[in-house]
């Protein structure tokens, strides 16, 4: 009895001891700590507080204001324009890809394309459409010679026009590489078997190949819509007067040489955002979970 005592106990010991896994995770852990979790309480408490720490609902009620509520209106219409339109455009080129061989060098460079692409963003991009698109742009001038206009590319700078232009060019990328596992995980089997059964192409679209890539298309469309919302280096860029949206007026509270003392109010912003953003993750979560059983079986 003595014996299974000291073993029992030396088996409790062991499971207490950190295991060569658990110190693998320490630096991811360190990491979300101190970039992830760390702002994110800032942000909640800095929300109730006032300039001298005391607590207050101030900030929050300032979140009623016409001009708040206006950029978080826009940046939602933004978001979710550019969302849709690049979750279908990048779908329908998802599809396309999924048709090429997998050892095509076609398919590879434009996986790799896009997920160069998915990433090329802020100023570099801004710059890259001001070149093309602004009034002494390549594009401008080009097409000015052939007489059609384009109103000196002033269109550019606006939110609901030039972002929704800049900001595709970096969602539909996005969207193939998010997209594109669940487009080839749809087996030949199952269109086989659809034409043996008398099916044509489109019942195999409406009845079999629809419903299974609906919940991917779906949390890809709402992981674009978190993309686009939490964007803020492209449009600091090239919108520059007004802050139309919601993270250019978190910017203006911090460093606003007109107005003082609304620190805490662009935090109480950002705990919207962060809310907004929370709301859409845990939707596109389910749908991921949803959608990887089929992947599965």
């Amino acid at each position: 009895m003595a014996d299974e005592a000291r073993s029992s106990s030396a088996g409790a010991l062991g499971r207490l001891r950190p295991s060569g896994a658990l110190a693998g995770v320490v630096p991811f852990f360190a990491y979300t700590t101190v970039f992830l979790l760390i702002p994110t309480l800032v942000v909640v408490i800095g929300a109730f507080l006032d300039g001298s720490n005391r607590p207050t609902l101030a900030n929050v009620e300032a979140l009623s204001q016409p001009a708040v509520v206006r950029g978080i209106v826009q940046s939602v219409i933004l978001s979710a324009v550019t969302a849709v339109a690049g979750a279908v455009l990048g779908g329908l080129l998802a599809y396309a890809v999924s048709t090429a061989k997998p050892t095509s060098a076609t398919k590879r460079f434009v996986t790799a394309l896009c997920g160069v692409l998915a990433q090329f963003g802020g100023v570099a991009l801004a710059f890259a459409f001001v070149a093309s698109f602004g009034a002494t742009g390549l594009l401008t001038l080009l097409l000015g010679k052939v007489g059609v206009s384009t109103g000196a590319g002033l269109w550019l700078y606006e939110w609901d026009k030039g972002l929704m232009l800049v900001y595709l060019y970096f969602q539909i990328p996005l969207m193939l590489i998010v997209f594109l596992p669940a487009v080839e995980g749809l087996r030949p089997q199952w269109r086989e078997a659809t034409e043996t059964l008398g099916g044509t192409t489109w019942t195999y679209w409406r009845r079999i190949a629809a419903p299974i890539l609906f919940p991917s298309f779906v949390g890809a469309t709402l992981l674009l819509f978190t993309n686009a919302f939490s964007a803020y280096a492209t449009a600091a860029a090239l919108v520059s007067q007004g802050s139309p949206l919601i993270p250019l007026q978190i910017a203006s509270t911090f460093r606003s040489e007109v107005i003082l003392g609304q620190e805490n109010v662009g935090k109480a912003m950002a705990l919207a955002m962060v809310v907004v953003v929370a709301v859409v993750m845990t939707i596109y979560v389910f749908l991921d979970k949803r959608s990887s059983r089929w992947m599965q079986r």
